[in-house]
């Protein structure tokens, strides 16, 4: 079981740092066409996911790694509204489809490793 976490947290953190290298790329290319408000906000959102995620990785205690990671959920929900918006308005012609479908998958995760975690924490196991 804690091979199937640490597996969990190591693709959590590759995705959520890749994911933050194309929200960098997609904030250049948003100001470029103008953009200046969105892009900001879907940067700073869009790169603090993994920010958290490392931070949780880091977490002095179970409780720490949960709290942490539930931020990094909050963000990428944070993300995934921005990107939304930039969907469904006139602000941008750039197809955001890609973006929201990944932030989607993690948040499933985080949601996944968040719940798990409060569940070992208030059920904790014995060894």
């Amino acid at each position: 079981m804690l091979n199937e976490a640490l597996k969990t947290t190591n693709l959590i953190q590759q995705r959520s740092f890749d994911f933050a290298k194309q929200i960098i790329d997609l904030y250049s290319k948003l100001q470029h066409e103008n953009e200046f408000v969105l892009s900001r906000q879907l940067l700073k959102s869009g790169t603090s996911v993994g920010a958290n995620v490392e931070e949780a990785i880091a977490g002095q205690s179970r409780k720490d790694f949960a709290a942490k990671m539930a931020i990094a959920s909050k963000e990428a929900r944070e993300t995934r509204y921005w990107l939304r918006l930039l969907k469904e308005t006139d602000l941008s012609n750039i197809d955001v489809t890609d973006y929201i479908t990944e932030i989607e998958a993690i948040i499933n995760i985080l949601t996944k490793i968040v719940k798990t975690t409060q569940s070992h924490i208030q059920n904790p196991v014995q060894d």
